[in-house]
């Protein structure tokens, strides 16, 4: 198994920078389009536990679209084969003040695409005094 190929590290950094930017923007529709449409699907939240795509869509439709602006750093892709890739992330929102989230998706391509079939984000006390 190859890990970190260039072309697939490639496709998933553009997948995961297709969600940021519907992250922020509040793109029900492409977030959506992003996770994988199956009930086995799965996104545990700060203070949700979703489990299947029509949860998470619920959440999602029903959230609301102000304070969604963040800065990441350390965000790392990695890639496994041509079909499977970790992407994770820190997240700072004005809202957290003293704290970092942290993000961790796991996407599978399909024949359709790439998809999220797994994600989890978090909030902790920063550690680095940020």
């Amino acid at each position: 198994m190859q890990i970190d190929r260039p072309d697939v590290v490639a496709a998933v950094s553009a997948a995961f920078e297709r969600y940021e930017t519907a992250l922020v923007t509040n793109d029900v529709a492409t977030l959506g389009a992003l996770f994988r449409n199956d009930p086995l699907t799965l996104r545990y939240g700060i203070t949700e536990n979703l489990y299947g795509y029509d949860e998470i869509q619920a959440f999602r439709s029903a959230r609301a679209p102000f304070g969604l602006e963040r800065t990441r750093e350390k965000t790392v892709i990695t890639t496994y084969g041509t079909d499977f890739a970790v992407a994770s992330t820190l997240f700072y929102r004005a809202s957290l003040v003293g704290k970092v989230g942290r993000q961790m998706q796991t996407w599978v391509r399909f024949p359709d695409g790439w998809f999220i079939v797994a994600a989890h984000v978090s909030v902790i006390p920063n550690q680095d005094g940020a």
